[in-house]
């Protein structure tokens, strides 16, 4: 049996999503946030970093958001949400989802706490808000006037960046992305994003904010 661990407040909330979407059936696993915002120890001991997301199938553990949704959608997708092998939208759907967590959170977290740092980091704002600019402004550039970030339907790259927009949505870096902004509203909206909602419990991403651990 598929085995979501659902931390709190966590990436885990994308894995949740996609099973709904898909329809499978799961186990699902509830963990409380730790003292200052960390996983509990009975989540860390599921996997050697202690992070979010992690599932298990059987003797299997897996974690990191795009190995997870690769790993459900071949074994458990029928062929949904993935284009076809050497299309060009696979071509686009693999850069994606790599593209969020290799490249653009980077610059994403190190906005939110250099600005932190307050005067200490005032010497870092150009190169920081610069990276923030040049990936943010890719995002709208390739998202605009689109629905999904490949073709005409939903992918595994949709709940890749969905998470990220969430979080850059509470740290008020989308004011310049209407596109941005609309593609988030589009996937809060669907039916099983609620339904995840609904049987995660609690999602409150201004609790892993770095200012609230």
């Amino acid at each position: 049996m598929l085995t979501v661990h659902h931390l709190a407040d966590s990436r885990s909330q994308r894995i949740l999503w996609l099973v709904e979407e898909l329809g499978i059936p799961y186990e699902l696993k509830k963990y409380p946030r730790f003292k200052n915002q960390f996983s509990p120890p009975e989540y860390q001991a599921l996997h050697g970093l202690g992070k979010s997301p992690v599932i298990t199938d059987g003797d299997r553990t897996i974690a990191e958001s795009g190995a997870i949704i690769e790993y459900i959608l071949e074994v458990y997708g029928n062929g949904r949400m993935r284009p076809k092998a050497g299309s060009d939208d696979w071509v686009r759907y693999i850069q994606w989802m790599h593209l969020i967590e290799g490249s653009v959170m980077l610059p994403y977290i190190l906005n939110i706490y250099v600005g932190m740092l307050g005067e200490a980091g005032v010497p870092l704002h150009g190169r920081v808000h610069g990276e923030v600019d040049k990936h943010f402004q890719f995002l709208e550039t390739e998202m605009t006037g689109r629905d999904f970030v490949v073709g005409n339907d939903l992918t595994g790259a949709d709940f890749q960046l969905t998470f990220l927009l969430e979080g850059s949505e509470l740290s008020e870096m989308l004011g310049p992305y209407p596109a941005l902004h609309r593609y988030l509203k589009l996937m809060q909206d669907r039916p099983a994003y609620k339904r995840a909602l609904e049987v995660g419990g609690s999602y409150d991403m201004r609790r892993l904010m770095p200012e609230n651990q």
